[in-house]
């Protein structure tokens, strides 16, 4: 496969599904959009923390895995194989670990919000 198709269809679709989450965040808890982990799911105030959390970070580490990601295809000599693919894992990864760090820091095991957070 071409590396340039490679990366537009695979840290290029993550990086428009990051503008669509960023442009349409969830409006209410639901099973089926959005930032959607247990904790997340407590309450409508975790919820719309977590979700802007998440899109934002999001949209962050996709845009750079998805220049990255086109920067390797530019400079490799052969074709890619895994290699945009690390960067589509990491940057999930990488948006899952601050979104949650970001709800313990901002809130209890009860869902509520401490009092030193915003």
């Amino acid at each position: 496969m071409e590396p340039y198709i490679y990366v537009l269809t695979t840290n290029g679709v993550l990086f428009l599904i990051s503008i669509i989450f960023w442009k349409f965040p969830p409006k209410k808890i639901n099973r089926l959009y959005g930032y959607r982990t247990p904790k997340a799911m407590q309450n409508e105030d975790i919820w719309k923390f977590a979700n802007s959390t998440f899109n934002q970070v999001f949209l962050k580490y996709c845009g750079i895995s998805f220049i990255a990601a086109f920067l390797l295809a530019t400079i490799a000599k052969g074709t890619l194989t895994w290699q945009p693919m690390v960067f589509v894992a990491l940057t999930i990864l990488v948006s899952l670990i601050k979104t949650e760090r970001a709800i313990n820091e901002n809130f209890d095991d009860e869902g509520k919000r401490l009092k030193n957070s915003n």
